[in-house]
């Protein structure tokens, strides 16, 4: 069901990669298309401002006054029909706008051989909404225009000033859509192999996340059973110390009702204060500890050892040691304090002794057990794995409790330590960086 799942947020991932890609290819597509239309319009209407200012104003004003094909019609005819070879456009004319609705062609920009069909004066197809501009004696821009007769263009236009300032007429540019879309081809090949990169890019991405999230999920599923085995362990111990607890004053009851029995009531009281004392020192655990899992845990080692007649005394500074993962925590301590205990197992039962130190320092946490039992040899290979002094009959997985400890220290860049010292006890040190 899992996998299941995970199949199909891949899938879904998938699509929507491929939805969104195609959508946004569509969009840029749209705003390439209207990018071009615009600085190919922009770039005619600055060659139309060129050619408005070179043309001979004179010889058109000649024309103006006697609009027909004469001498002053077909030097500007010739100039402008130069200008359209050059420039490659469809049409280079000249225009007259005296009213705000309709324009009118006055000189043709063509060869001589092809103005048969041409009129002076004949209306343009150049939109309303530009001639408004064009008689309020500004330059225009228009869309793409549809002409049943010469396809599909667009026109620009710009005022033709005299040496006086005033407009006598408005140069023109028609711009077949061909060269425009010859332009967008050429940008689209080279958008269309961006668009395939990004896309491969983001596929990429996403598959490399689909790992990272199975190979996160490994790891959490590895450390919840680290810490699960951890905590199983401590619950196993706390169980088996209880039930020996039970056994054990199961006994001293029967021991008091015997002396209560015979009559024997001092014997029984003197009894009863050892059994206190041993409470006693069960609860001489600081309640106060502000980690609540140390305290679980010291708690359990603490019955624990009383069961294995261990002296145990515990040092634990008030603070809540927020700098390490409880379960971190839990593994380095549970491990050593397992490590000391058994040591101390190895002497007579007036002789097992294990202390335990939980400390805030300046810039790090010092956790110290030490502990009653026989000299390490080599302190430096107790923390390979599979490394034990132990008899291998023991236990069925020897020598992962100081690797495990080793590697949460190295997790968190601390230090450990482990040496014998001469008076016969055993010091394990850690030091966890708080900075």
């Amino acid at each position: 069901m899992k996998s299941y799942r995970v199949k199909m947020i891949l899938i879904l991932s998938i699509c929507l990669l491929i939805f969104f890609t195609v959508l946004s290819f569509y969009v840029t597509n749209q705003n390439m298309n209207t990018a071009v239309e615009e600085s190919i319009a922009n770039q005619s209407l600055e060659s139309a401002k060129r050619i408005a200012e070179t043309l001979d104003v004179d010889t058109y004003k000649k024309f103006l006054m006697n609009p027909e094909k004469n001498e002053y019609y077909w030097a500007i005819n010739d100039e402008l029909n130069h200008f359209r070879v050059d420039l490659g456009a469809l049409f280079v004319y000249t225009i007259k706008i005296d009213n705000p609705t309709v324009s009118q062609t006055m000189i043709a920009g063509l060869p001589r051989d092809k103005q048969d069909f041409f009129e002076i004066g004949k209306p343009t197809t150049i939109p309303p909404e530009q001639v408004v501009i064009g008689y309020r004696g500004m330059p225009f821009t228009t869309g793409v225009i549809d002409d049943p007769r010469y396809g599909t263009y667009l026109t620009v236009g710009t005022p033709i000033f005299d040496q006086e300032d005033q407009i006598i007429g408005y140069l023109a540019i028609d711009i077949s859509t061909s060269k425009i879309n010859a332009v967008k081809e050429k940008v689209q090949e080279n958008n269309l192999l961006i668009f395939l990169m990004n896309a491969l890019f983001t596929l990429i991405i996403i598959i490399s996340f689909h790992l990272l999230q199975r190979w996160y999920q490994k790891e959490v599923a590895k450390e919840l059973a680290s810490t699960e085995d951890t905590y199983q362990g401590e619950i196993r111990t706390l169980i088996s110390s209880v039930s020996s607890l039970r056994h054990d004053y199961l006994n001293h009851i029967q021991v008091i009702q015997g002396l209560l029995a015979i009559g024997n009531i001092d014997k029984a009281k003197e009894y009863i204060d050892s059994l206190s004392n041993e409470v006693l020192l069960i609860e001489s655990i600081n309640p106060e500890i502000e980690h609540p899992g140390l305290a679980i845990l010291l708690k359990s080692k603490k019955v624990a050892a009383q069961n294995q007649q261990i002296q145990m005394k515990t040092d634990v500074a008030n603070d809540s040691f927020h700098h390490i993962t409880s379960t971190d925590l839990i593994k380095i301590l549970s491990n050593l304090i397992d490590n000391a205990m058994e040591a101390t197992m190895e002497l007579p039962e007036s002789q097992r002794n294990v202390s335990i130190l939980c400390d805030k320092m300046e810039d790090c946490y010092l956790f110290e057990v030490k502990n009653t039992g026989y000299k390490i040899v080599d302190d430096k290979e107790i923390f390979k794995q599979g490394f034990t002094t132990k008899p291998e009959h023991e236990s069925k997985v020897r020598g992962q409790g100081l690797f495990i400890v080793k590697e949460v220290v190295n997790k968190y860049y601390g230090d450990i330590e482990i040496h014998s010292k001469e008076d016969g006890f055993t010091i394990a040190t850690v030091k966890i960086p708080t900075k």
